[in-house]
């Protein structure tokens, strides 16, 4: 089917004769410096023992590598030529980071980096590596794919009905102790027969149309990949292979495709002018596909209705980010794939591809995003 294909292209894009020399695929022989670069939950860490994605609880794994040998180093403190990572750049094995909070891994990097072999995204999401230079540095990139795809989706259908419904000021207004219907009745819709379209229908962009399906919408979606004619029916999305032509049909515009160079920036000035006037906008992809100005002075102008989205660049924001001041915006912190069901599939599926890193086993083919020189074709 449509998943199955996609696994299978990823792995095609990656055989053949690696063009690098490998660096060791596996652990070699003998205890570990592994580096986790986490969020830090202060006083929070401790109010859910199921809230492993924190620096403090570091994915809940730091007894059972300790007990086998391996040093497991945590930190929250990840920017800057002092910060705690780059003391332990040069003589770290694997790096684990998240898209939450993550660690920029640069060519610099990469080449100071001696002993790494391998580099793990707890999540979904690897853009914050350069994977030229890891592909080319024969090092291994991995992440724990499909862990929180419900939990962005879910979180995509929550935006989408928050800005239809013009949520946010209704609910500033309850906080300000004001009452002012017409305020924000004059710009609230249903979500029935609007026309919802996503760019990229993979995991998370399939679960969100199935999702959008019991509410009557007009649903597009635009992939590098066709869905199974069965699968496309049931769902009742209908396939657009010319974005450009997608765009302009669509009340409501869902990214769903990763940061590429090719995608970088892909939302600018004049993309953005050829929408739909008074679009809305949910984006839980990665926030450097969007071009931040064009963004902001969309939303001032009207252009664009309502902007949404848990992701930014850089990560996390600084506190003059326009995106954090800008109107008919319904931001938030990077939290969609971080719920706790989220955290604990993606500790899991960490500790998994440890588990067959220290073992000299294969991840699932599906996990891999640059193995033996090669990068995954969703990269490219």
């Amino acid at each position: 089917m449509a998943m199955r294909r996609a696994a299978s292209a990823a792995v095609k894009a990656m055989a053949g004769s690696p063009s690098v020399i490998s660096r060791q695929l596996h652990a070699s022989p003998g205890p570990k410096k592994i580096v986790g670069v986490f969020y830090k939950a202060n006083e929070y860490a401790k109010l859910n023992p199921n809230f492993l994605g924190c620096a403090e609880n570091a994915l809940g794994i730091r007894e059972w590598l300790e007990s086998q040998g391996h040093q497991y180093i945590v930190t929250d403190d990840k920017e800057g030529p002092n910060c705690e990572l780059e003391k332990h750049i040069p003589d770290l094995h694997v790096l684990i980071s998240t898209p939450f909070h993550p660690a920029y891994v640069t060519a610099e990097k990469i080449k100071k980096a001696k002993n790494l072999q391998l580099l793990l995204t707890a999540g979904i999401g690897s853009d914050h590596i350069d994977l030229k230079a890891a592909a080319a540095a024969g090092l291994t990139v991995a992440e724990v794919t499909g862990s929180n795809t419900v939990s962005v989706a879910e979180d995509e259908l929550m935006r989408i009905l928050i800005l239809t419904r013009n949520f946010v000021p209704a609910h500033h207004q309850v906080i300000n102790g004001e009452w002012n219907v017409a305020a924000i009745a004059h710009r609230a819709y249903d979500l029935e027969g609007k026309t919802v379209g996503t760019v990229g229908a993979g995991r998370i962009g399939k679960l969100l149309l199935q999702r959008l399906k019991p509410f009557n919408c007009n649903m597009l979606y635009h992939d590098r990949l066709k869905m199974d004619p069965e699968i496309e029916k049931e769902i009742g999305a209908h396939f657009e292979e010319d974005l450009d032509a997608m765009l302009p049909k669509c009340d409501i515009i869902v990214i769903n495709m990763p940061l590429t160079e090719k995608t970088k920036g892909m939302f600018n000035k004049d993309k953005i002018a050829k929408l739909k006037k008074g679009v809305l906008i949910v984006n839980n992809a990665r926030g450097a596909i969007m071009d931040t100005q064009a963004v902001t002075d969309a939303c001032s102008s009207g252009h664009i209705a309502g902007y949404s989205g848990d992701v930014w660049y850089p990560q996390p924001a600084p506190k003059d980010h326009p995106w954090r001041y800008m109107p008919n915006q319904a931001m938030t912190p990077h939290i969609s794939g971080t719920t706790i069901d989220g955290q604990m599939r993606y500790a899991a599926g960490t500790k998994d591809m440890l588990d067959k890193y220290f073992k000299g086993e294969d991840f699932p083919a599906q996990n891999y995003i640059v193995k033996e020189g090669k990068i995954a074709s969703q990269y490219l």
